[in-house]
C-alpha cells in the first residue's frame, strides 16, 4: 500500500480539509495521521475505515485518487479525465465510472441517499430499485413470452 498516504492527503484537500481536523473527525492522532500522509505508515484497516468514515466516502473510494470522482460531479460541458485514464482499485467502481459517462445523474443521486445514512430512506431506495429491476427483467415484448418453439416476430 505504498501510495496510501498520499490518497488520503490528495482527499483532504480535495474536501478543504486540514490534518487536525480530519484527525479528529477519525478518532485518530495528528500524528499518526501525518506519518500516514508522509508514507510512514501503513495503516491498519481500522484507521482507513476511521479515514473514510470522516472524509464521507465509502472506504474503496480511498484507493482512486478524487480527481476520478469529478466525472461524476461535473456538467457535461465540462472538460473532463478521459475515461480510458481510470486506474483505480475497485473493479465496481471503474464500472460505474465508465457507464456514468451516459449518464451520472443516478449514480450521483444514489451516492448522496447512501452518504445521508437515513435508514428509512435507504431502505426506500432499496425498495424502489429491487421493484425496477424485478420490472426491467420481466418479458416487454408479447412474442418473448410465448411457448417455446413459436416464434412470431414483431409486427413493427
Amino acid at each position: 500500500m505504498g501510495h496510501i498516504g498520499n490518497l488520503v492527503r490528495a482527499w483532504r484537500l480535495s474536501q478543504k480539509c486540514s490534518e487536525p481536523a480530519l484527525a479528529q473527525r477519525a478518532g485518530v492522532s495528528l500524528a499518526l495521521l501525518e506519518s500516514l500522509e508522509s508514507e510512514q505508515l501503513d495503516p491498519p484497516a481500522s484507521m482507513l475505515e476511521a479515514l473514510a468514515g470522516a472524509l464521507k466516502i465509502p472506504l474503496p473510494w480511498l484507493f482512486s485518487h478524487p480527481t476520478e470522482f469529478e466525472l461524476l460531479c461535473k456538467e457535461d460541458e465540462e472538460e473532463t479525465a478521459p475515461l480510458s485514464a481510470l486506474t483505480g482499485a475497485d473493479p465496481v467502481l471503474e464500472r460505474l465510472l465508465l457507464a456514468a459517462g451516459h449518464d451520472r445523474t443516478l449514480f450521483v443521486l444514489l451516492a448522496a441517499l447512501m452518504q445521508s445514512e437515513d435508514p428509512k430512506l435507504l431502505r426506500a431506495a432499496e425498495v424502489s430499485l429491487r421493484s425496477l429491476v424485478k420490472q426491467s427483467k420481466q418479458a416487454t415484448v408479447p412474442w418473448q413470452s410465448r411457448p417455446p418453439g413459436h416464434f412470431e416476430p414483431p409486427s413493427d
